[in-house]
């Protein structure tokens, strides 16, 4: 079945997730927590045990909150059935070791999440599991790097700091062909702009924590499977335990009800922003894939159905002192890790950890999170930081920085940030 378009997924949005008839007409599904769950009888005892689990009738495998996010994450990603879990990085955590063991090997792009290569790297090597990392431009050619006991393909797609896509369909098509199940990691698109079971995934996983929650108040972390993927993934997984709380789960049920208008101006932002900086002589590169000249444009345009508010750029310079400079001008993006909340961040990465491709920039890697501001606020802001910046990297004088910052911090209540000279209507793909 195809996808709806994004507006009609507005609709979906809504109504997903909810039954108001099961909670005497309330509108959201309402909070539980708990643990024990107290049986009617005997026989409802008896009824409510599970081949895999026969002690499943407990609050840690879930409870109505927690299972009608659940269910509207299946739906929205188009799978057969989802678990959350208390993060982003326990979801692919909790994938690698439910779907490998010791003596398995694993394909894992090389622009995969740092947290998650961190944990290929210091723990599955322990667990007698071989980790190779694998360029994510390769595609088809993947086929050369499957062994007898390759189990697993992880991608990340778009990488969170370079935004490689990956030519999903034609990785999966050898995947299979050879018994290999794929993975991967859709946070940056969301379950509304990519998916990832029509493209061939066996296994997608969202960091809730991002555009679902949109607020920046809560961590939480899904994994839904295809059937086939479930079967083997979800008894698994359970064993380990983890359980998300149900007031972060309630407060994802609400962020999902407002995610398409959420994303919409995240990438109308996003896109806008990389445009307007990319002539910039601070900047080198802008690694984006929805402009036109991005390296995986046409993979993106091909299979996804919009573009989030993350991007990255090079800075051209790599003196901290004007790396300092342009973090020190600027208003509206603060400093911090995660994304897709409503607030913009900016991120200094430097240069991004790679074993299997080599990353071809001299600079300053920045990862720019486009919040919910005004679009031209922060063009206006993320422009005059780079002017500082480029001022400095030219003449070598930090006066000028400093002269600003001090300005900055007397005049901050009333300065008023000039529009771009190019409406944002033109800035859009």
């Amino acid at each position: 079945m195809n996808s709806p378009v994004p507006d009609q997924q507005d609709t979906l949005l809504i109504h997903t997730g909810r039954d108001p008839g099961a909670y005497a007409g309330y509108v959201n599904p309402p909070l539980f927590r708990g643990s024990t769950i107290i049986a009617e009888s005997f026989e409802a005892w008896e009824k409510a045990k599970k081949t895999d689990n026969p002690y499943g009738n407990y609050g840690r495998f879930g409870s109505p909150t927690i299972r009608a996010f659940e269910a509207a994450i299946a739906e929205l990603e188009g799978g057969y059935a989802c678990q959350v879990f208390p993060s982003g990085l326990s979801a692919c955590t909790h994938t690698l070791l439910a779907l490998l063991k010791s003596g398995d090997h694993v394909l894992i792009t090389d622009n995969v999440y740092g947290p998650t290569r961190s944990f290929a790297d210091n723990m599955l090597g322990r667990l007698g599991i071989q980790v190779e990392y694998f360029d994510p431009k390769l595609g088809a050619s993947i086929a050369a790097l499957i062994r007898p006991q390759t189990r697993l393909i992880f991608l990340e797609s778009p990488g969170s700091l370079s935004f490689e896509i990956a030519d999903m369909p034609a990785i999966a098509k050898v995947a299979h062909a050879s018994g290999v199940l794929v993975a991967v990691d859709n946070s940056w698109a969301s379950p509304l702009y990519f998916k990832p079971f029509q493209h061939g995934a066996d296994v997608s996983i969202q960091a809730a924590t991002k555009y679902i929650l949109g607020h920046s108040d809560a961590l939480l972390g899904t994994v839904t499977c295809n059937k086939h993927a479930w079967e083997i993934f979800h008894p698994r997984a359970q064993m380990f335990g983890e359980t998300a709380g149900p007031e972060d789960v309630s407060l994802a049920l609400r962020g999902l009800r407002t995610l398409g208008v959420r994303l919409r101006q995240h990438w109308q932002s996003g896109v806008a922003l990389a445009q307007a900086i990319k002539p910039h002589p601070a900047v080198s590169r802008v690694l984006h894939p929805a402009l036109v000249d991005d390296p995986s444009h046409a993979l993106w345009k091909r299979d996804f159905l919009g573009a989030s508010g993350l991007f990255s750029f090079v800075l051209a310079s790599e003196d901290q002192r004007v790396v300092s400079a342009f973090f020190g001008a600027l208003k509206h993006f603060g400093i911090g890790l995660s994304w897709g909340g409503f607030e913009s961040l900016a991120l200094p990465v430097g240069k991004p950890k790679r074993s299997a491709s080599s990353w071809p920039d001299q600079g300053t890697l920045i990862r720019i999170h486009a919040g919910l501001e005004a679009p031209e606020d922060l063009v206006a802001d993320i422009s005059d930081a780079l002017d500082i910046a480029h001022r400095l990297a030219v003449s070598g004088e930090p006066a000028r920085a400093d002269r600003f910052n001090q300005w900055r911090a007397g005049s901050q209540s009333d300065h008023r940030l000039e529009s771009p000279s190019e409406p944002l209507s033109r800035l859009r793909v």
